[in-house]
């Protein structure tokens, strides 16, 4: 093998230089060249191009399509989140705000694994008396989990190749770095090229590892963008760290559904798994109020009731405020043109502001004619029935469209002890669940007559 060799990449065009310089000398751009490790091999003899073994060519009927097998973190909604459970040689990468639970979490699963599988917790920003302080105040099983700190590389995956755990934790990406190169731990070069060692290491070991990582102020996860294609599966924590609530919500996954929402509850001994969300999120006033109003929404693989609540006051600015929490501020501008054209209610000298209780981030349209109803309850002082449930997509033109899973959500909402659903005619079922009347409409105007019968 020959020696590998440092060379300076451009993030914007790709060319290579052998130097750093503040400008790339091709494309003109600042402050885009990182560094970067490119390892040569020659070919052997009499096969010029060489690029490895003979690739291996299937048809897909040749395929074999066997589940993949894996096995339980002990935490119903982690596993529900990562499709079923951990997969072996899997790599999942965990973002989050700083004290939001991230660390915490995987102590609680590492520390459940390792009473059945060898695992090991390797801390680059704490110290092992922090981790073990922790585990105590967590009362947490500590006979079993092996704790390492160590942030070279190189070193944490020759210990792992002596211990051969099942699982392993790195805590974080960011402050890990490769002996291969010579810029500080957290550069865009150290986390791409540290991350590529560890998926390497877990595909030949078949050692399933979980990544920290961190986020910046936009909320998405720093450093380089390809950190989340090397990886099997992405999962981000939400929630306000000084709230009750923790979602775990998968965006990424190799082995299972997208947009899984796993919802756990912070207390003093660690988080706590929320296997019926709904009543959490519907914990309201005894009397109606303007305002507020109840809609069926779908994540993953469940439906879940939340409360959406709209605040309307007159405004005394030139351009009236649109404020959203939980939901698209654009979509937000859009309805309320639609509701002005559409049901002839007018909102420009209003200042608007939307919240979705419980901090949920609802990203489908069905919450449109529900976020609509709240508006109009708002505006009019008009408080809505506190067993009604509204959900459904509004088009530009006015109509109502229906969305999917529809009879699981009304069958959630009848669960809960829902008497009326306004809910599009595509959804309307032909035998209503026990006890709760549907309302099916096709146009805003039908929807804005039946939500103040």
């Amino acid at each position: 093998m020959a020696k590998a060799k440092r060379m300076y990449g451009c993030t914007e065009c790709g060319s290579t230089f052998p130097k750093w310089a503040g400008q790339c000398g091709d494309c003109g751009a600042w402050n885009t060249l990182v560094e970067t490790v490119i390892e040569g091999a020659a070919p052997p003899s009499g096969r010029a191009g060489w690029a490895g073994d003979q690739a291996n060519i299937k048809t897909l009927a040749e395929v074999s399509v066997e589940e993949v097998p894996r096995f339980s973190t002990a935490s119903g909604e982690l596993d529900r989140v990562l499709g079923g459970g951990l997969v072996d040689g899997s790599v999942v990468l965990i973002g989050g705000d700083p004290g939001i639970g991230k660390s915490t979490i995987l102590l609680q699963t590492l520390c459940a694994i390792a009473q059945r599988f060898p695992a090991l917790y390797v801390t680059g920003e704490e110290s092992q008396q922090q981790v073990a302080m922790r585990a105590r105040r967590l009362d947490l099983p500590q006979d079993r989990l092996k704790v390492m700190t160590e942030t070279c590389i190189e070193a944490i995956i020759a210990t792992a190749r002596l211990e051969k755990p099942k699982v392993m934790v790195i805590d974080s990406i960011q402050t890990i770095f490769t002996e291969q190169l010579q810029s500080a731990p957290g550069g865009v070069a150290q986390v791409r090229e540290s991350a590529a060692l560890l998926v390497r290491f877990a595909k030949q070991s078949g050692t399933a590892i979980f990544l920290v990582g961190h986020v910046t102020k936009e909320g998405a996860l720093a450093g380089p963008r390809v950190l989340e294609h090397m990886v099997d599966t992405v999962l981000y924590f939400e929630g306000e760290s000084d709230g009750r609530l923790r979602l775990l919500r998968a965006v990424k996954n190799r082995f299972g559904a997208v947009n899984e929402l796993g919802v756990f509850g912070m207390t003093d001994k660690g988080l706590k798994e929320v296997t019926n969300p709904s009543a959490i999120f519907l914990t309201r006033a005894q009397e109606a109020v303007p305002g507020s109003v109840v809609m069926a929404t779908w994540e993953g693989t469940r439906p879940m009731l939340v409360e959406v609540q709209a605040l309307v006051d007159t405004s005394h600015l030139a351009n009236p405020r649109r404020v959203t929490l939980g939901l698209d501020q654009n979509r937000l501008a859009m309805l309320l043109a639609v509701l002005h054209r559409h049901g002839s209610i007018p909102t420009y000298d209003q200042d608007v502001f939307i919240n979705v209780v419980g901090g949920v981030k609802v990203l489908e349209t069905a919450a449109d004619l529900a976020l609509m109803a709240a508006v109009i309850s708002s505006l009019r002082n008009r408080p809505l029935d506190t067993d009604l449930l509204v959900f459904g997509e509004v088009g530009l033109s006015g109509e109502i469209r229906p969305v999917p899973s529809g009879q699981e959500r009304l069958k959630e909402a009848a669960k809960h002890g829902f008497k009326r659903a306004i809910v599009p005619k595509g959804n309307a079922p032909k035998e209503a669940p026990a006890g709760l009347q549907i309302i099916a409409v096709t146009r805003l105007e039908q929807a804005l007559d039946a939500l103040f019968e």
